[in-house]
């Protein structure tokens, strides 16, 4: 009875060792993660909000959705992520159809990220390329 007790720990031993190595093996040599190449979606709802860009909200990095409704599919942003100028757009009572200055203090171009700025709020500065 004594032998077979030893034997019973030492293959318990064993399991637990084999499940260790291969929980360890794991950790150091974690699989590859494929990058998604799907495109953000903008704007994004995420944590009762709307998103009109990349946030870092409980990330460190940058992030977007890769839907509307945020449903757990995201990736990482990167420099090609911004958010597009919506045109035409409704700026007080115009109708504004590319980058425009009006309504800017600063002197800079401009472009509303939602057909109605008005409405929405949601702007950006234009690029040198006006996009």
């Amino acid at each position: 009875m004594e032998v077979m007790s030893h034997l019973v720990s030492w293959v318990f031993l064993a399991v637990y060792m084999y499940e260790l190595n291969a929980e360890l093996i794991s950790h150091l040599h974690p699989p590859e993660q494929e990058i998604s190449t799907d495109s953000c979606v903008f704007p994004f709802v995420y944590a009762d909000g709307f998103h009109y860009s990349c946030i870092s909200l409980h990330s460190d990095y940058d992030w977007c959705s890769l839907d509307f409704q945020f449903q757990g599919r995201w990736r990482y942003c990167t420099a090609q992520d911004p958010p597009k100028c919506i045109f035409p757009f409704q700026f007080k009572q115009k109708l504004i159809k590319k980058c425009t200055k009006e309504g800017y203090i600063l002197n800079r171009s401009w472009c509303s990220l939602t057909e109605n700025y008005n409405q929405d709020g949601k702007w950006k500065q234009c690029s040198p390329n006006n996009f």
